[in-house]
């Protein structure tokens, strides 16, 4: 049987776009649709912009292994695609001899995990590099940085569409059936709507994962992860930056905690923070600047009153709730839902980002074992 494109993925943000371009990288004919009207509006427009090293995750974990092979391949494609990045490097800190034990774990968990270049600081070798800092001690990892998503996404779908493949947006997923010699054919919505068959398919719909796995034909719902939505909100400064590091003080159950970066424009940034939503809401409530006034003076305690303006909110797919143990990422082929040439991902939260690449070519070998 002919089919109109070798490969299908659902959803442009980094991710998709990285599977997109694994699969074109490989000969193959690629399509990715997005339901927005521009590639990379979810997820992977409303972070950090954080290249992670790799520090805090659980050996042998996808998010351990993909964090440091996907950050490693994100500087060499950021530099041969001229994107913009800093590596400022993060200290991740502890402000007072209560959290030390916790960042040594963090010290101990990335050197298994491969991390390259860690040091242990004394508070006095933190301060010699950010003065401003109130620190005990503290970890540096000279890995990490920042970059800009957004060139990095324009990057990828220039890639695709350099293969031969195409990124169309304003097309939303509505269907894929199985077709009984292989293959899938694929309902997408938008203006005037599309019908089109491919030989694969990989579902890469961020915070949609779990509607777009609904919506594949026999795929069993009770391999449907449940999901939640994670907000977290951020806070700009109205002054000059006062580290040039990242400064990530010791994580909070579920996620990272609110941490500093300086952008790539050169100002100075909080958060986020993690509430659990119902809906995706991207607003900011500027009353919760006085929470992450008290968190910022733990680290920085020069902070100004009233020097806080509400900036933007994220939403993260996450597979847990609160309280719960933070998951793994899943990269789900036919061993798990018994479908030919389709891989699902959930739960593609931080590192995410900084994993594209390696997720990428993940999901587009789990497809060549197919």
């Amino acid at each position: 049987m002919s089919f109109d494109f070798d490969a299908v993925v659902v959803g442009a943000g980094a991710v998709g776009l990285a599977c997109g371009r694994a699969l074109s990288g490989r000969g193959l004919s690629v399509l990715v649709l997005e339901r927005e009207p521009a590639i990379g509006q979810g997820v992977s427009s409303r972070n950090s912009e954080v290249i992670h090293g790799g520090l805090y995750y659980p050996t042998g974990s996808l998010k351990a292994r993909f964090c440091v092979q996907g950050r490693r391949a994100l500087y060499a494609f950021l530099d041969s695609r001229k994107v913009d990045y800093r590596r400022c490097g993060k200290l991740v800190v502890a402000t007072e001899a209560a959290e030390a034990p916790r960042i040594e774990a963090i010290f101990e968990q990335a050197t298994t995990n491969g991390v390259e270049g860690l040091a242990h600081l004394t508070g006095a070798q933190a301060r010699a590099l950010e003065p401003e800092l109130n620190v005990h001690s503290a970890i540096l990892s000279p890995e990490s940085g920042v970059f800009d998503s957004h060139g990095y996404m324009l990057a990828l779908q220039g890639e695709i569409e350099d293969a031969g493949g195409s990124v169309v947006v304003s097309t939303p997923f509505e269907r894929a059936e199985p077709l009984p010699g292989g293959g899938f054919r694929i309902t997408a919505g938008g203006e005037g709507g599309a019908v089109l068959t491919c030989r694969l398919l990989v579902a890469a719909a961020g915070l949609q994962a779990q509607d777009v796995a609904a919506r594949i034909d026999g795929y069993p719902p009770d391999r449907i992860p449940a999901g939640c939505f994670g907000k977290g909100v951020y806070f700009r400064l109205a002054g000059k930056a006062p580290f040039e590091r990242l400064v990530y003080p010791p994580p909070i159950p579920g996620a990272l905690g609110t941490h500093y970066r300086k952008d790539l424009g050169g100002q100075a940034v909080f958060g986020p923070d993690l509430a659990y939503v119902d809906a995706e809401d991207y607003s900011v409530d500027p009353s919760r600047a006085a929470e992450f006034e008290r968190t910022i003076r733990r680290f920085w305690p020069a902070l100004p009153d009233g020097a806080l303006t509400p900036d933007y909110a994220g939403i993260r797919p996450k597979l847990h709730g609160p309280g719960e143990p933070q998951p793994d990422f899943q990269l789900r082929g036919r061993d798990d839902h018994g479908i030919d040439g389709l891989v699902a991902l959930f739960g593609i939260e931080s590192p995410g980002l900084t994993s594209s690449l390696a997720i990428g070519e993940a999901a587009a070998g789990m497809l060549a074992d197919d």
